[in-house]
């Protein structure tokens, strides 16, 4: 069988979303519950700020920029990096955050001889580098790819290349998954399948990428 590669986004595909976590987020950082009100894709209309990012008015990286200056001044905090808010709320224990989704599409397609690459505009930028630490999966991927360090943005056509390039494979060898609409369009542009991951049903999204790529569509 050819080889074949699974390429994932990271923030949102492989963890849970910080608009799934503000109870645990509220709990770390101190604030009553009901304090985040924010929940983008899981309520657009009450959030206006992720809408303008829907609509390319914003990039992703200043929304999260705004919420962490936002969250900083509720806690009297001194952040100055979308890694000082994550590290807050979720560096004591990163792991619980993981979609168990992942962990187990992972499993299976290591076992089938498939690759797997992260492709991430942010991952250790949003982070912290130390959060890798604690997450041992990590190095059960073939390959990294970060615009943190190579500083291109998907949907920038050279960050999909770039990550094909590293894992020396065809677009046509590989599945990619992603939550962002603009970065499943700049995938397709250069010939990969993807999958626009919903985050409101992880374990569809999973079982669809699977089934892309050759296996039974179960997740857990």
């Amino acid at each position: 069988m050819p080889e074949r590669a699974l390429i994932l986004d990271f923030g949102g595909v492989i963890t849970r979303t910080l608009f799934e976590t503000h109870p645990q987020t509220e709990q770390a950082l101190g604030l009553s519950p009901g304090t985040l009100t924010w929940r983008g894709p899981f309520d657009p209309e009450s959030d206006p700020l992720w809408r303008s990012m829907q609509a390319d008015e914003i990039s992703e990286r200043d929304y999260w920029k705004a919420r962490t200056r936002e969250i900083a001044e509720l806690i009297g905090a001194d952040w100055t990096e979308m890694s000082d808010f994550v590290r807050a709320a979720r560096g004591a224990s990163p792991a619980d955050v993981i979609r168990p989704e992942f962990l187990f599409t992972l499993q299976r397609v290591k076992a089938a001889g498939i690759r797997a690459a992260i492709l991430s505009n942010e991952l250790d930028l949003f982070y912290g580098a130390d959060f890798r630490k604690k997450l041992p999966f990590l190095e059960d991927f073939d390959v990294i790819h970060d615009a943190t360090y190579t500083k291109i943005l998907k949907p920038d056509p050279r960050a999909y290349t770039g990550v094909l390039s590293d894992l020396g494979l065809a677009p046509e060898a590989c599945v990619f998954v992603d939550d962002q609409a603009r970065n499943i369009a700049g995938a397709r542009a250069v010939g990969l399948a993807t999958v626009h991951f919903n985050v409101q049903s992880p374990a569809e999204s999973y079982a669809e990428a699977m089934t892309l790529l050759g296996l039974s569509g179960e997740t857990s």
